[in-house]
């Protein structure tokens, strides 16, 4: 068998259906696939799309389409037949959804019937699945693929970033780097072929694509998509025996955790929990581990860019450094530096760097942005964290998110784990709002949780935070807005309040 590392995306599948070609690799819905079967549907995917679909090595597919198996296939397909995936949110619409199609110079959509009106005429589209002659349909009947085995350097993904400051920009992904990312992942996450994961975020996210449904590929395990994240879906899968490994951001553990069914739901199946994508508030982790005492959770931390796995914090970890992302993962050198670039002290904030063969190639299209990225071989990852003496990160907040208050740099992070102490606060996301005085103000953004003042949280704040880092006000919200992996959309917060 070829190591993981230096295997393709698809070839990594192929050595799971020669080890264990009776298992089953892909459950959805009501349809199941064996290592035989999907590596037979991926070489059928490829002849499909270099043979009738008539695409050339290196042209670019997209994908705009909701979790399913096909969604899968497609890009194991794309994969084999020397083709570039490019994973598109299925919530984009407008400009956000035709400026990616138009960077990356799709030659083809796949999409699902009921999103293919979204995308611009300029685009030639074609049915993902749920419709006649659809690429799921073209499966069934069994062809051989021909082709030239792949090239572990050629580009397999272009990874659209989250555009959390600025519009996306195509993070080229090799199978190299990947399939590096994918040997982490298996190392740093206990990943094991007994294991049953329901991957449940989409699947054009790279953190549940590529740190957890790949990688569990790779090894042979049992896995279980669903369609969305859904509490009553998780917890009925979880107490059938149908899955005891899961990977959810925060916001899917807080309504897990805050759900009806949550504390008298029979949970003991479940062995791993996997958080990350972004912050989880200490306290909501406190509650997750108070009511599953035996359950192992691991965080996970990275970007696009690098795979996205960087560091991960183990269960035997947690104690004592709860708000750390853990150390860098196995193929993963990691630093704290200044704005200069030089190494800061254990201890002191700066921004971390990377430099791994997981990195991507650069941003396609975009030389400036790769070489703003890229400097003297790291990557500078626009996260602010503190190592410490032993190695563990602990992320401060992204480097566009610090507060200036009055001259005084304040970490958003510090303040929000203070307001989820308080059982008003459902959720919470402070940003620095332009003002006279302070330069920002900081600002706190709340979905309440019953009854509760502006006053009240300002003064509960100050009690447990220097007079400068509490809010300077408290705005309250139905629901903030997120990316589909769960951040917070801090620019939007930030565009939305600042005329008031």
């Amino acid at each position: 068998m070829t190591a993981v590392r230096d295997n393709t995306v698809d070839g990594l599948v192929r050595d799971s259906a020669r080890r264990v070609p009776d298992r089953v690799a892909v459950r959805y819905r009501d349809r199941a696939w064996t290592y035989r079967e999907l590596d037979a549907a991926v070489s059928t995917g490829a002849a499909v799309l270099r043979g009738r679909y008539g695409l050339a090595a290196g042209d670019r597919v997209a994908t705009f389409a909701h979790n399913s198996d096909a969604y899968l296939i497609a890009f194991l397909a794309c994969a084999r037949a020397g083709l570039t995936h490019v994973p598109v949110n299925q919530n984009l619409t407008g400009e956000d959804l035709a400026h990616i199609l138009g960077d990356c110079g799709s030659a083809l959509v796949l999409a699902d019937p009921d999103l293919a009106e979204r995308v611009p005429a300029a685009h030639a589209v074609r049915p993902l699945r749920d419709a006649p002659g659809s690429f799921l349909a073209e499966l069934a009947e069994p062809l051989p693929y021909e082709g030239e085995p792949g090239d572990p350097s050629a580009v397999v993904q272009l990874l659209y970033t989250s555009g959390t400051t600025a519009l996306p920009k195509g993070a080229m992904m090799t199978h190299r780097a990947l399939a590096h990312e994918y040997e982490s992942a298996i190392d740093a996450l206990d990943l094991t072929e007994t294991d049953r994961p329901a991957h449940a975020l989409p699947l054009y996210h790279s953190a549940q694509m590529h740190v957890f449904l790949l990688p569990y590929l790779a090894v042979g395990a049992h896995n279980t998509v669903l369609d969305a994240p859904a509490p009553d879906a998780l917890l009925d899968l979880v107490e059938a025996g149908g899955a005891d490994s899961l990977f959810a951001p925060p916001t899917v553990w807080i309504a897990l955790a805050g759900h009806p069914r949550f504390a008298a739901a029979e949970l003991g199946a479940l062995r791993k929990a996997y958080y990350g994508a972004s912050i989880m508030p200490v306290p909501v982790l406190e509650r997750l581990r108070e009511r599953l005492p035996g359950l192992g959770f691991y965080n996970c931390f990275g970007q696009s860019e690098i795979g996205p796995l960087a560091t991960v914090l183990g269960p035997d970890e947690h104690e004592g450094r709860m708000d750390s992302c853990g150390r860098p993962v196995r193929h993963v050198e990691a630093e704290v530096v200044d704005e200069d670039g030089a190494r800061v002290p254990d201890g002191t904030a700066g921004e971390v760097v990377y430099r791994s063969p997981q990195l991507c190639l650069g941003y396609w299209n975009d030389p400036r942005a790769t070489e703003m990225a890229f400097r003297d071989g790291w990557f500078r990852s626009g996260d602010l964290a503190v190592r410490d003496a032993e190695g563990y990160f602990t992320v401060v907040d992204r480097v566009k998110d610090v507060i200036n208050s009055g001259g005084v740099l304040v970490a958003s992070r510090q303040v929000e784990d203070v307001l989820y102490t308080h059982p008003g606060v459902a959720e919470a996301a402070v940003i620095g709002l332009p003002d006279e005085r302070w330069i920002e103000a900081v600002t706190a953004v709340v979905v309440p949780r019953g009854e509760v003042t502006e006053a009240e949280l300002v003064a509960y704040a100050r009690e447990r935070l220097a007079h400068f880092k509490a809010p300077k006000r408290v705005v309250f919200v139905d629901v903030l807005p997120r990316n589909a992996s769960g951040k917070i959309l801090k620019r939007e917060l930030r565009d939305r309040f600042a005329q008031r």
